[in-house]
């Protein structure tokens, strides 16, 4: 700090400032913590964003609101003068993220007027989508510019939210054109009018709110007692899945002795010269300063539903799986009968889905899951219901049925939520807020229906294989077959690899989706060979060849076409059954 800039310093606090305007940096988040590269903590402004956005937020995760742009805005926002302009570019997530709500509500109150330019071009959105062709920056996060009006009067008016967007296929090209010759006041905006959970676009005129909350933050923390279930869990983000998981059990085991191997030569010399060759964050590196020693045990190596029907071994630790959440509650190897039911939750793009299974579900099988256990366990062990007394109540009292179970509930739910009445009515409240549960008439259909899908979707191992048709043709010696793993949903076949097809895949099996994939497709997708990330598991333990595993791949996707079509024979079953 010389005493020049010291003194250009002091000029430009002295200031009023009327308008800022810039390009914020996008990064929430360091990608890579061996990089060293996290974000700098900045103690004022996210003291004030916590007592703003976080503090009006409903979201369960809000760490997103600390990204740098946000950042700015708030910077922005307290430096602009009591008459004044803010005027960014940023991602358009802040538009109808639900984790922004608490963004949307301080802004609202804080500015006269706001004028949003959603220029589209969210890739993760909208898979059609191109990030070099759509996208004005040729990158995959959707863009916005919003402009941000500060007048201070005397009689402060409800400040006014002004929208418009461009076309979902416009190209980045005719994007910039467009921005290039149009002036402001010649777009054409809608006067938005936030609801009263500050939503702006994609509002609701429904019921929605006035159904059996499913769960609630308030009833998980103990504040509460209104939602069916007590506890829910996000899926386990360990934090290194090239690590901690594995098809391959030998695999695995190799891996974990070596991590654990660096863990421990770190712990004893920190400057170890093969610290790096795994996978750091942040958390482990404070279990390494508070000297927290490590050592291997088979016992840990559970199954895990690491995509939807693809389960891998995984080295399930609360020191080496980054975000364990409640899984160390709801999860108990010895205890078979317990299920969870995964379901999409807000945050993730993908169409509202749910799954069952009987062991440790992975962040992403549904696509940013919350998992709900059918029981959870004290510190001695011993099994506690999950599905809570209120919930029990609820039921009993609306259907006026003292035999109804808490199982039953859990079978009513999971078919509730595969109900495709149900998902399209609140299809915009179940992308932004946790389900809610409506009472159908004839309960025990319901249940039944929830019972089958749940028995074909958690023993989808060893449901009776689906007879597709295999063709096989003749290898040669000279060649190895080379893997595909492609489907043709027009010729209704899976084409394995240069020599397998397998062919009369029933049309209605397609139509089985979870998020954007059918259940088939997911199961392709995941055993295909593809380059680690990690460099260490790249040079080291990149043993996976598809073709030991392309009789396992073909009895699994027999009898998950099994599991598909049963799947939508019970699902059209709800949908005549409400007409």
């Amino acid at each position: 700090m010389t005493v020049e800039n010291t003194a250009r310093i002091k000029r430009q606090n002295e200031r009023k400032i009327s308008v800022i305007i810039g390009n914020p940096p996008y990064n929430a988040k360091q990608e890579n913590f061996n990089q060293n590269n996290a974000n700098q903590y900045y103690q004022e402004i996210d003291k004030r964003i916590k007592d703003t956005y976080i503090k009006y937020g409903k979201a369960q995760n809000q760490i997103v609101i600390y990204d740098m742009y946000t950042r700015f805005i708030r910077w922005a926002t307290n430096r602009l003068s009591q008459n004044g302009i803010i005027c960014f570019i940023t991602n358009n997530s802040f538009i109808d993220a639900k984790a922004f709500d608490g963004f949307r509500k301080c802004i609202s109150q804080e500015f006269s007027d706001i004028y949003v330019i959603d220029l589209g071009g969210n890739v993760r959105a909208n898979p059609k989508l191109s990030g070099t062709v759509h996208n004005v920056f040729a990158i995959q996060t959707g863009v916005a510019i919003f402009i941000l009006v500060k007048k201070n009067q005397d009689n402060q008016e409800r400040c006014k939210v002004f929208y418009t967007r461009r076309p979902e296929l416009e190209t980045s090209e005719k994007k910039l054109e467009f921005l290039a010759k149009t002036k402001l006041n010649q777009l054409d905006f809608l006067h938005i009018i936030p609801d009263q959970n500050n939503n702006w676009i994609n509002q609701t005129d429904n019921d929605f709110d006035s159904l059996l909350p499913l769960i609630d933050k308030e009833v998980k923390s103990g504040k509460a007692e209104t939602a069916v279930f007590k506890l829910f869990s996000s899926g386990l983000k360990t934090q290194r899945d090239e690590w901690v998981y594995d098809l391959s059990l030998e695999n695995l085991t190799e891996k974990i002795k070596y991590l654990i191997s660096i863990y421990q030569n770190t712990l004893k010399d920190p400057d170890f010269q093969d610290k790096f060759t795994i996978k750091w964050d942040a958390d482990l590196s404070q279990y390494l300063k508070r000297k927290i020693s490590k050592s291997f045990s088979g016992q840990q190596i559970v199954k895990s539903l690491y995509r939807p029907y693809l389960k891998q071994y995984l080295y399930l630790d609360k020191h080496f799986n980054g975000r364990t959440y409640q899984w160390l509650t709801i999860y108990n190897d010895n205890d078979l009968e317990n299920q969870y039911i995964t379901f999409k939750s807000f945050g993730s793009n993908r169409p509202f889905n749910c799954l069952a299974t009987n062991c440790v579900a992975e962040l992403h099988v549904t696509g940013a899951n919350q998992c709900l256990p059918l029981y959870t366990y004290n510190k001695k062990g011993d099994r506690i219901d999950n599905i809570t007394d209120w919930g029990l109540t609820q039921f009993q009292t609306y259907y006026n049925d003292k035999t109804i179970e808490k199982i039953d509930i859990f079978y009513y739910t999971y078919a509730v939520l595969h109900d495709p009445i149900y998902r399209q009515k609140y299809e915009q409240n179940l992308k932004r807020d946790f389900p809610r549960i409506l009472f159908y008439d004839n309960i025990k259909q319901w249940v039944k229906w929830g019972k089958q899908l749940m028995e074909l979707h958690i023993n989808y191992e060893t449901i009776n294989p689906y007879p597709l048709n295999r063709v096989d043709l003749a290898e040669t010696e000279n060649t190895k077959p080379k893997p595909k793993l492609k489907a043709d949903q027009i010729k209704n076949e899976i084409i394995l690899d240069t020599v397998t097809t397998l062919t009369n895949i029933p049309k209605m099996a397609w139509d089985y989706r979870l998020g954007n994939r059918s259940a088939l497709e997911w199961i392709l997708d995941q055993y295909k060979e593809k380059k680690p990330k990690d460099e260490t598991i790249a040079k080291q333990f990149n043993n996976y060849r598809f073709a030991d595993y392309k009789e396992q791949v073909i009895d699994l996707l027999m009898r998950v076409c099994t599991v598909s079509v049963e799947t939508i024979k019970i699902i059209q079953a709800m949908e005549t059954s409400q007409h």
